[in-house]
């Protein structure tokens, strides 16, 4: 078994279409027993030739095959599981309907906001006597964004520096009324999976952005038909490789990052609840998370 690194580790969540990583050494499969359940599939450990030192972490969404809808995804068990393995990166590859012209499919959003309309989906690692406040007013990473803006451009995608993301709840795509709707709030692109588990990324202290896919334009379009599987899948296979490309460019530059990943404190001033009304059992349950805040305890 390899050693994981000391550096915190980058975190890949691969959304429909990419359900590896390729080019990884070292490689190891990590089944993680979480307070939540298992996670969607097992998380893989390796590292980039060109990057020796800085583990990877990758884990299929939706599991492997696909066995998974948006709503079923164990997102708390997810970023538990990455958080416990020191991951303090995420890049979360997301399949996204554009819901402006300009943005064609095959071509990248760096997203920069988001619109809940989820509905049956925890949300949230803090409740059953231990409450926190975290901010999420800025819900991506400025720094990882400048890091996969640069790395777009470098593999040469076309891509787009920021925008707000709609999050369905799915499975079925949108009503043409409802996209339309989410286009007069200014919204670019939508999608059905980057909540909660954004918000539980920044509960968990973890610098998240997200490398949004574009592979249709949703059913507002008049000039193209409404969108199909097929349609979605087809422009999904192309959109994989180049987002394997951005990948590999984006990682040496997050590994040379001068300290620790901006949201490493996002806690600090969120936790709540009275500690001496918190109990141990609770705090042991979401260890790799508050820990460090209850020095007094132990895992």
């Amino acid at each position: 078994m390899s050693q994981p690194s000391i550096k915190p580790a980058v975190g890949v969540i691969g959304g429909s279409g990419l359900y590896a990583m390729d080019g990884l050494e070292g490689v190891e499969e990590l089944q993680i027993e979480t307070p939540f359940g298992p996670t969607s599939a097992p998380i893989v450990r390796g590292q980039l030739p060109e990057v020796p030192g800085q583990d990877l972490l990758f884990l299929a969404r939706h599991g492997r095959g696909h066995v998974l809808n948006p709503s079923e995804v164990p997102y708390r068990a997810n970023i538990w599981a990455l958080k416990k393995l020191g991951v303090g990166w995420i890049i979360s590859v997301s399949a996204v309907g554009s819901l402006r012209e300009e943005v064609a499919p095959g071509q990248v959003v760096l997203v920069d906001q988001f619109i809940d309309r989820t509905k049956e989906r925890p949300s949230t690692f803090f409740e059953k006597g231990l409450v926190a406040h975290v901010g999420f007013a800025d819900p991506t990473c400025d720094a990882l964004r400048t890091m996969l803006h640069e790395a777009s451009r470098s593999v040469g995608a076309v891509v787009h520096p920021g925008g707000t993301y709609v999050c369905m709840e799915g499975p079925a795509f949108s009503t043409r009324a409802e996209s339309h709707l989410y286009r007069s709030w200014g919204a670019k692109v939508i999608g059905m999976t980057n909540l909660p588990e954004a918000k539980l990324a920044r509960e968990a202290e973890i610098s998240y952005a997200t490398l949004a896919m574009a592979t249709d334009y949703d059913c507002w379009h008049t000039a193209h038909d409404a969108v199909t599987v097929d349609q979605v899948i087809a422009v999904l296979q192309a959109n994989v490789g180049l987002a394997r490309r951005i990948i590999r460019a984006a990682v040496p530059a997050i590994a040379a990052f001068a300290g620790v990943p901006p949201h490493a404190d996002a806690l600090r001033n969120a936790l709540i609840t009275d500690r001496s009304r918190v109990s141990p059992e609770r705090v042991r349950e979401l260890w790799p998370i508050v820990g460090r805040y209850f020095p007094d305890l132990h895992a």
